[in-house]
């Protein structure tokens, strides 16, 4: 064998050489980057997993607030409904009542000596407040009163629950 030869074999072994270590080396790495990639993706999933989780969490507790304030406004609403519905069974009352004379509103009149001008009471005006002077109203201006402040009664039950809505909403 000639020296060419022997220097050709022996380059050809180093480049066989270094070709297995090459591949040896991209094997080792390559199982590397595998075992990399799959810590990486457990980690990334395990994330993944923890931020879904809370936000299950935060939508449960949404929805039990949520149901919670709609439980409150029903409950809210039907006492206003039945304060409204007092109210108007109240009103109706005291109007079948002033319509059979069984009731008289009569409003107390002031003494002013200045003015020379005092309305005079009706015969038989009966009062609560004793040695004061009243006069009874017409039955028809009684009834208008009365419907005026049945319409300001509902006009502030009403306002209530708004004002309840508002607070139970705003929270």
């Amino acid at each position: 064998m000639t020296s060419g030869q022997i220097l050709a074999a022996i380059l050809l072994a180093v480049v066989i050489g270094f070709g297995g270590a090459w591949q040896v080396q991209d094997w080792r790495l390559g199982k590397q980057l595998a075992e990399q990639l799959t810590e990486q993706g457990a980690a990334h999933q395990k994330a993944l997993d923890a931020i879904t989780g809370e936000a299950w969490r935060q939508q449960t507790a949404e929805q039990d607030k949520r149901f919670a304030t709609e439980r409150q406004l029903a409950t809210q609403d039907q006492q206003h409904t039945k304060e409204l519905s007092d109210a108007q069974r109240n009103q109706a009352l005291l109007r079948d009542r002033l319509a059979t004379a069984d009731v008289r509103l009569s409003v107390l009149l002031a003494d002013d000596p200045a003015s020379g001008c005092n309305v005079p009471t009706a015969a038989g005006a009966v009062g609560v407040v004793h040695a004061a002077r009243r006069a009874q109203l017409d039955p028809a201006h009684a009834q208008r009163i009365l419907a005026i402040t049945g319409d300001g009664d509902s006009a502030v039950i009403a306002l209530r629950a708004c004002q309840a809505y508002v607070r139970a909403v705003a929270r």
